[in-house]
């Protein structure tokens, strides 16, 4: 069971390279990990059964809500506490083991490596949720000595492991790094910025990989082992290219404050004014079009518009149009976050294209629709090196003939700066709730 399972993993994984192939992959791996709890169910070493069972159910209880019930704009708090309790059962499980059996000088490389990296991922986890829920400060949170503190405290946690691989009977030295890894999860994710939440919860997902499979070498089970070391590699790797795609230094997201850039963008919306359109202008210019690009954004996510924007592309398309879809890589609060959503509302995925394929045809374009986006299409990126964002690849929305922006309001983006795009010339504001106004548009362009 725990071979076949193993193999349902990797076959899970690799069909998640695929937008038409996710969906069977995520049914191999949802079916590899109901092997692998069979597979330990029926071991020979369990004397007992109903904890077990009580867990069971409990987790189902809690799981399936979770699952049903989360809306999407809410899945990367979602994903932040589920790596919570995977860190939390891989810690229990060393403290358990610890307790119970102690550890010999090999074990405690397994063992030590488990609960530290545990820890800190239990309370990063909950750091990450807590900011994207906005139940603390999404903006760095920084003080002075902060960088040294936080080396410090790592440095004093590997001090500790490493003297406890030699001496393993040190149980209150065992329990301190325990509690150093839980105060560095918290440290760790301070100082990092809300906009960056994403790539730091790819990264304590494989923290919490890491962590599960030491938690296999500690107590000899296969399949925690493999299905830790893929989770961790693959998280590490998407952590990786999502800073890639920012144009962030990995180590910068990675430490926080530390090498964080000491300037700030000095553009302000000071004597700028916008152009605002309703519904009827909006509808008039999209029903013409020959040319449309849909740039979804976080707003969309937001306004759950996405069926909306499926309707409104068949009509334009009805007209003679051609409609595509611009997706950024960091658009929204997790990766692909907008491709689920389109995906939801059965937008095919040969209209979706990404930003190296999507920008050659902005200037072709007739319109561009940009529903709830921001920092992945603001030309600070291209023209202001004060700015935060100065270096990340975006989406040209701006060479388009005409621009439609939909937001809500003129508040800025996660990066918290001000997107010059709303108000060039070229760009007309629609404003209000993405689903609601795009309503009103599908209405009118009925009408036409």
């Amino acid at each position: 069971m725990y071979l076949a399972s193993s193999v349902l993993f990797i076959l899970g994984l690799k069909g998640l390279t695929s937008p038409e192939k996710a969906r069977r992959g995520m049914n191999y791996a949802a079916f590899g990990m109901l092997l692998a709890i069979v597979g330990t169910l029926v071991q020979h070493e369990i004397v007992r059964y109903d904890w077990i069972i009580g867990g069971l159910i409990l987790g189902s209880a809690i799981g399936i809500p979770i699952g049903l019930l989360v809306p999407m704009t809410a899945m990367p708090q979602r994903i932040a506490i589920s790596h919570m309790f995977g860190a939390l059962a891989a810690t229990l499980v060393g403290v358990a083991h610890y307790y119970v059996h102690g550890a010999t000088h090999g074990n405690m490389i397994a063992l030590g490596f488990e609960v530290l990296f545990g820890s800190l991922t239990i309370t990063g986890s909950f750091m990450a949720f807590a900011k994207l829920q906005e139940l603390i400060p999404g903006r760095p949170m920084t003080y002075r000595g902060q960088n040294v503190v936080n080396i410090a405290c790592f440095v004093a946690a590997v001090a500790i492991f490493i003297y406890l691989i030699i001496v393993p009977t040190s149980v209150h030295l065992f329990y301190a790094m325990i509690g150093l890894g839980l105060l560095i999860g918290v440290m760790m994710v301070l100082p990092i910025g809300g906009a960056d939440m994403p790539v730091v919860v790819s990264l304590l997902n494989s923290y919490a990989g890491l962590a599960a499979s030491a938690t296999g070498f500690a107590i000899g089970n296969n399949v925690l082992i493999i299905a830790g070391a893929l989770d961790g590699a693959s998280g590490f790797l998407l952590s990786v290219l999502m800073s890639k795609a920012m144009n962030r230094s990995f180590a910068n997201v990675l430490f926080g404050a530390f090498g964080a850039a000491t300037v700030k963008s000095t553009k302000t919306a000071a004597g700028l004014t916008v152009h605002s359109i309703s519904a009827e202008d909006a509808a008039m210019r999209l029903a013409y079009a020959r040319s449309v690009i849909v740039v979804p954004g976080y707003g969309m996510a937001v306004a759950q518009a996405q069926h909306v924007v499926r309707e409104l592309a068949e009509l334009i398309e009805k007209k003679g149009g051609e409609v595509k879809y611009a997706i950024h890589p960091v658009a929204g609060r997790m990766p692909g976050h907008m491709n689920v959503l389109l995906a939801e509302a059965n937008v095919p995925y040969d209209k979706l294209y990404d930003t190296e394929q999507s920008n050659p045809a902005f200037p072709r374009a007739d319109v561009a629709l940009v529903i709830g986006a921001n920092d992945v299409v603001n030309p600070a990126a291209h023209d202001d090196p004060s700015s935060p964002i100065y270096g990340m690849p975006i989406l040209d929305a701006e060479k388009a003939q005409s621009i439609i922006v939909l937001k809500r309001s003129m508040n800025p983006g996660f990066s918290g700066i001000e997107n010059e795009l709303f108000y060039n010339d070229k760009t007309s504001l629609l404003f209000g709730d993405a689903k609601s106004s795009l309503t009103k548009v599908v209405s009118e362009v009925k009408n036409l």
